[in-house]
């Protein structure tokens, strides 16, 4: 991969064709209406989407998304579970070095969430390897269910797991921008959670900053996702509703429909991508990055169960060791930073 584009401020959608799907996605990303500077970046690749909402201010959060995006884009997609899980760890921990070095090198708390899939290979079949690390986060809308796939690290979420604040009252509550992991802010050896999904026909995956969730709520999401009008037209309409409530925050979100491909042809990836707006697209080089290769991974997935819910499952262990739990259609998806 000899270079990438990060989106900030803009809005791009294209097609992809993976193996035996085809995947129409769009990415929105906008400043929203109180802050003065965008810190969210977003990147699609073919059978990878990725989202980092930064911390830290101009010179501090914004290069932080975006060292973290440019870091992860070395995931090759397509590839076997275990292999890419540890490709990831080793990537991200490459991630946190770059950031240690950015508030080293500015003086200045530098930090980013980070969420994404990455299509993978599960016994011939293709499945979407989660990540998470921070409060963004990463939904499935399957059969006019909405299922959170990722947990948020985030003080809130702890509260709520504890039982002492309900997820009504965590939307108001003072505590809520308070993340208790996150990519450098200060944070020594953050880790990850890792999540496996099955990826099939008519599945629509939302990856989201918090400046969405924090406008909208799950079933407002759920009702635009069910409109089904398209990646494009989706990715607008969910971030024209959190700009009319306010917008508080940066607000990106990345749209993938995911199609049964009708090509026998177009077998490897293939990035067909639009740019709807792409006056300032940044095209930054990435650097090569070396994969250390972890021993004795043992695999632990699960079945896929039926039935419907949108409760997140209980992330993985953090150990690089295993590989990432499988999430059905009935399951899905800490150092305190203040955004």
């Amino acid at each position: 991969m000899d270079s990438v584009s990060i989106v900030r401020d803009e809005s791009t959608s294209g097609t992809h064709f993976v193996g035996n799907l085809r995947l129409e996605w769009a990415v929105r990303c906008s400043v929203g209406m109180v802050r003065e500077t965008n810190e969210d970046a977003a990147l699609a690749l073919p059978g990878t989407y990725l989202l980092a909402d930064g911390m830290g201010g101009h010179d501090s959060g914004e290069v932080a998304s975006e060292a973290a995006l440019l870091t992860l884009a070395g995931v090759e997609s397509s590839g076997e579970l275990i292999e890419t899980q540890k490709s990831l760890i080793d990537l991200l921990d490459q991630a946190q070095t770059r950031i240690s070095e950015i508030e080293t090198a500015t003086e200045r708390r530098a930090g980013t969430t980070a969420t994404g899939a990455v299509l993978v290979t599960v016994e011939e079949e293709p499945h979407w390897l989660i990540l998470n690390i921070g409060d963004s986060r990463t939904y499935r809308f399957q059969h006019g269910t909405l299922q959170q796939l990722t947990r948020d690290h985030s003080q809130v979420q702890d509260f709520i797991d504890a039982g002492f604040l309900t997820p009504e009252d965590a939307r108001t509550d003072p505590r809520r921008n308070v993340i208790t992991r996150a990519l450098g802010a200060g944070m020594i050896d953050p880790v990850a959670d890792y999540f496996s999904t099955v990826a099939l026909p008519g599945d629509v995956l939302l990856m989201c900053s918090d400046g969405l969730t924090g406008e909208l709520p799950d079933d407002e999401i759920a009702r635009i996702l069910g409109e089904g009008e398209g990646a494009v037209q989706t990715a607008d309409d969910l971030v024209e509703a959190a700009l009319a409530l306010g917008a508080h925050d940066n607000v990106t979100v990345i749209v993938v429909d995911v199609h049964e491909s009708v090509s026998t042809i177009r077998m490897p990836a293939v990035d067909d991508v639009e740019t709807v707006t792409a006056d300032d697209v940044e095209t930054v080089t990435v650097d090569d990055v070396e994969t250390v290769t972890a021993d004795d991974v043992v695999s632990a997935e699960a079945p896929v169960p039926t039935g419907e819910s949108a409760e997140p499952a209980e992330p993985a262990e953090p150990a690089a060791a295993a590989a990432a739990p499988e999430l059905g259609a009935e399951e899905a998806g800490d150092p305190a930073g203040d955004r």
